[in-house]
């Protein structure tokens, strides 16, 4: 199989699933992460032959898209961030409003040394990761769940040369945190069960829905709890940071007025969104 061919089986494979843009960038992927190659170099030499094992890997790719498997799942990874990082069914794929929330930190505690640092809801461990990797000496603690997330995240942890603690809880059943913080964040299950008809194929097919989804009736119970344990564990000066529903801005901010934090700020994404809550004491 050349290249030039390689390019028209996928498109005559996908154009009646996905838009010619998402197979654009499917094809850009594939070229980069599969064939370590450049459109630019598809362009200058679209004859050139692709090995058998190549073949092989990209048939497997493109089965996989026609059922809406997730790309980042069927090449093992995805960039977030400058960062590779190891993905699967157990963690969810980074997405670029959660680098929002991560750039929001940093332009806080660029210049801060030492800080104490606590994720909750590792997942793929892209949050801790990119934290330690943009904050000055930081300690970065990070809290899930799930045994296997926090297995996928370690193995990122390590790809990307960053010593993360882990720890293996229920922040449900938290009652309280062992020592205090200067930056509590989270990225907690927020998509309401009301919601899933908005949701693509390949997310609710293929992500982990105990990292989605809350009840309808209850859908800031991660939201309460990690504020109740927070405001008695950060320090003067600390602040807890979340991603949110975008449908659940105001009610975010009610919450953690409730509960005492006094200085709240709700952020738009880039999309135009409530995406982002930053409270302080």
């Amino acid at each position: 199989m050349t290249l030039l061919s390689f390019k028209q089986k996928l498109y005559a494979a996908l154009e009646s699933h996905y838009p010619t843009s998402e197979i654009d960038s499917f094809f850009k992927l594939i070229l980069q992460d599969v064939l370590n190659l450049s459109k630019i170099d598809f362009a200058l030499e679209p004859n050139k032959l692709i090995s058998e094992n190549e073949s092989l890997e990209i048939d497997s790719i493109i089965n996989g898209l026609v059922q809406h498997q997730p790309i980042q799942h069927l090449i093992g990874f995805t960039e977030f961030m400058d960062l590779k990082l190891k993905v699967n069914g157990y963690v969810l794929i980074p997405r670029p409003e959660t680098e929002e929330l991560i750039r929001w930190i940093l332009d806080d505690y660029s210049n801060t040394q030492k800080l104490e640092v606590l994720d909750i809801g590792t997942g793929s461990g892209c949050i801790p990761i990119a934290l330690y990797k943009g904050l000055n000496d930081a300690n970065v603690n990070t809290i899930d769940v799930s045994i296997q997330a926090i297995e996928t995240a370690k193995e990122n942890a390590k790809i990307n040369q960053t010593n993360i603690h882990f720890i293996h809880q229920d922040i449900l059943t938290t009652t309280q945190f062992s020592q205090q913080y200067d930056v509590i964040v989270s990225n907690p299950p927020y998509v309401r069960n009301l919601e899933k008809l908005e949701m693509q194929k390949n997310v609710l097919d293929f992500e982990p829905h105990l990292a989605l989804f809350v009840e309808d009736n209850d859908p800031l119970i991660f939201y309460k709890q990690i504020a109740e344990l927070a405001i008695n564990s950060l320090k003067p000066k600390g602040a807890l940071y979340y991603e949110i529903n975008q449908y659940l801005g105001k009610e975010t901010v009610d919450l953690l007025k409730q509960i005492g934090f006094k200085n709240i700020e709700l952020k738009k994404d880039m999309f135009g969104n409530d995406r982002m809550v930053k409270a302080t004491l």
